[in-house]
């Protein structure tokens, strides 16, 4: 087999991509994105997911064949049998596990063939355990671990993963949908408009981004806060948007279908993560020519780039994400040119092209690589 390269004269692949998850978050929409690239590019894929997740329903418009599939859990054996057939009956040079629930099943997948190549990805950045059941799944079971951000890829070197393993490949959002704001920093505008987008758990951290509506509005500094997305601690966040007092200074909308929509109705966005993989929101949001106020966790610093894009705060830290707020909302000319390079920083080095390209790549690598 010649698979060096890519593009036209490469060997076209066959590859089998699972991802069990029923809900649709910014892990799907990077698989969907590299499944749109990797068709275009003549590969042949095939999809194991939820018959009724969106990712399912989104996969009919590609030329992919789709297997429906239900993962209960991490040891669900009945889901792994059926991994085990599909496997056995394609013929496929590459498999790539794209959640966690999917890499726990890795470990019960046979070896005993040159082929497929097995790839992970690695999008959370909870730590992982030094133990045998890291270095096992990592080092023996899978062929090539992909890490979304350098916090991941340390992560996984620190619970001892083999460094040769690894790849970084940031995720990456299609800027196209997103024009840049021309009117960033309107000149007097009497309420400024602060956006966040995330499932309403607790990992974002949205009830930092109340405290911080608080303060400012102990301040008489006049936001309107705007809070997109869903989850369990929803009714927990209005409860305490009220004991704060903020009345109609926020506004919990729920699930947002068009990202590009609600951005443009906004001045600057905050993510107030406790966790964050990379922080697909964030990229959304300087595509879209916004500055933003982030905490400095995970693969959030290495998006957004402090003083430059936005401004990083420590996390779990209201009164940081409010002074960052106010700074950017007392200098316009300095937000709007956060977003302006923000947006640039997009287009260089965050696209779902180049992410797609890399990951191909690192398909061909793997399957010239003797191990």
């Amino acid at each position: 087999m010649t698979a060096s390269g890519s593009g036209d004269a490469a060997k076209r692949l066959k590859i089998l991509h699972v991802d069990p998850e029923r809900n649709w978050g910014g892990g799907e929409a990077q698989v969907f994105g590299l499944l749109s690239y990797l068709t275009s590019k003549g590969h042949q894929n095939d999809l194991l997911t939820h018959p009724k997740g969106r990712l399912f329903a989104e996969v009919a418009t590609l030329n992919v064949v789709r297997f429906p599939m239900i993962v209960r859990n991490d040891v669900d054996l009945g889901a792994v049998s059926g991994i085990r057939r599909r496997i056995a009956d394609g013929n496929y040079d590459i498999v790539h596990l794209h959640t966690k629930r999917a890499h726990a099943l890795s470990l019960w997948l046979s070896r005993r063939r040159r082929l497929p190549k097995y790839v992970v990805t690695r999008r959370m950045d909870y730590p992982e355990r030094k133990n045998w059941y890291t270095r096992c799944l990592y080092n023996r079971r899978v062929d090539g671990v992909v890490a979304i951000s350098q916090n991941i890829f340390d992560g996984l070197v620190e619970a001892g993963v083999e460094r040769r393993k690894i790849r970084l490949i940031h995720s990456g959002i299609d800027p196209r949908r997103f024009g840049a704001a021309d009117r960033i920093d309107e000149p007097h505008k009497e309420v400024v408009n602060v956006g966040c987008l995330a499932v309403l758990e607790e990992r974002k951290g949205i009830e930092f981004l109340l405290e911080a509506a608080g303060h400012l509005q102990s301040q008489c500094v006049r936001v309107k806060w705007l809070i997109g997305g869903d989850g369990s601690r929803r009714e927990t966040l209005e409860n305490k948007a009220r004991a704060l007092g903020l009345g109609d200074s926020v506004a919990f909308l729920g699930f947002v279908a068009k990202s590009e929509e609600f951005l443009r109705g906004i001045d600057i966005f905050v993510m107030p993560s406790l966790f964050e993989g990379l922080g697909v929101a964030a990229l959304e949001a300087m595509a879209a020519g916004k500055p933003v106020v982030a905490t400095r966790v995970g693969g959030l610093a290495e998006s957004v780039v402090d003083g430059e894009t936005g401004l990083l705060v420590p996390p779990r830290n209201g009164r940081a994400i409010a002074d960052a707020v106010a700074k950017l909302t007392a200098d316009s000319p300095m937000a709007r040119d956060m977003g302006l390079r923000g947006r640039q920083r997009v287009l260089e080095n965050f696209t779902l092209t180049r992410m797609a390209a890399q990951n191909e790549a690192y398909y061909y690598e793997l399957l010239e690589s003797e191990h």
